[in-house]
């Protein structure tokens, strides 16, 4: 299914769509349960028919949305791809959660912090190999002249903190459509990293 497919939501589904909307407009602390149960259409009570608490639907959106962006780095693995269509594949992967799963990513992003025990040692972990794993891939870049001579982490950090800005794209009347958007992004960023 891509981005922009539509498909009917099954309950539980729609409390984590619920959840991750008011996550990222009120925050993880002020969202309540008995909130997130009125914007879903039932009960208080009936909610913990689908879901345990309010941290374990924190758990989902978050470890839901790293699980993707694994999956996507997994499926970069492959000798036949350059370094620099792996950075550029990785920067449209990105933009594209940004724009199109933007309240998930947020939360992912932003409220993190909010996880328990084991959760939040787990998302760390993964978070830092992610990134490690980024690195690696511009380190080889610049070792096979793809990439200019850069500090790895430094253009990480500027690859995903500009994806993070997109959030001003979607609080803005959006006169630049998503598909532009992307496509001046990936240009923008792509041109700071190739090598000449």
């Amino acid at each position: 299914m891509t981005f922009t497919e539509k498909k009917k939501l099954s309950k539980k589904e729609l409390i984590l769509e619920r959840a991750a909307a008011m996550f990222r407009e009120k925050g993880f602390a002020a969202t309540s349960m008995r909130d997130l149960a009125e914007s879903v259409g039932i009960e208080a009570a009936s909610l913990y028919n689908h879901i345990h608490s309010k941290s374990q639907i924190l758990e989902e959106i978050i470890f839901r949305m790293a699980k993707k962006c694994n999956e996507h780095l997994n499926d970069l693995d492959k000798p036949n791809v350059s370094c620099i269509e792996k950075v550029e594949a990785i920067i449209r992967f990105h933009v594209q959660m940004m724009i199109n799963r933007f309240d998930d990513y947020h939360v992912m992003v932003n409220d993190w912090i909010h996880l328990t025990e084991p959760s939040l040692s787990d998302f760390v972990s993964q978070r830092r190999e992610y990134v490690q794993r980024l690195e690696a891939i511009l380190s080889d870049g610049i070792a096979k002249n793809e990439i200019r001579p850069i500090a790895p982490y430094v253009a990480i950090l500027t690859i995903l903190s500009s994806v993070r800005g997109l959030e001003f794209w979607h609080r803005s009347r959006k006169q630049i459509s998503a598909r532009e958007m992307e496509e001046h992004m990936v240009q923008h960023l792509l041109g700071g990293l190739k090598a000449k």
